[in-house]
């Protein structure tokens, strides 16, 4: 089994999180998505899951649309590591309540997104109406390695 040097994990994170191409990966398509989609989740769906596995459906609920920009607004990329630049605000729940466990990063703002990375909260958080979910800036970590 093999695993990326730090260097090139880096290339790779700044590509898909601030749609950087490093000069010598001239072979990669950086005219993908100028933004990935955060998404909330009852439970983890899984390493073949689409955004839309046990996505989260509460009243108002809507991904959170975050930039892929080389300046780094979205996400900061630093070695080996991607962090959110900002915080993410989901809507406020207006009915019903779920209890949320998971969050992915994917390519859709609705529908089967593909997931391109996925975790578990620290803490299941229960939304129900008046409640809104954030991630703090700094507060998603997600190391290559």
């Amino acid at each position: 089994r093999m695993s990326k040097a730090n260097g090139f994990e880096n290339d790779v994170l700044e590509l898909a999180f601030n749609s950087t191409l490093a000069a010598h990966l001239g072979v990669l398509d950086t005219t993908g998505n100028a933004n990935l989609f955060v998404a909330l989740h009852t439970g983890d769906p899984g390493e073949g899951g689409s955004q839309t596995t046990s996505e989260c459906a509460y009243g108002a609920y809507a991904r959170v649309s975050v930039t892929r920009a080389s300046d780094g607004s979205g996400w900061t990329v630093s070695g080996n590591q991607v962090q959110n630049t900002a915080v993410i605000n989901f809507p406020e729940c207006t009915s019903g309540s779920e209890t949320v466990t998971h969050f992915s990063i994917g390519t859709l703002t609705s529908g089967a997104g593909q997931i391109l990375y996925k975790g578990a909260l620290s803490a299941s958080r229960n939304v129900s109406s008046g409640i809104t979910l954030q991630f703090p800036a700094t507060s998603i970590t997600i190391t290559e390695d």
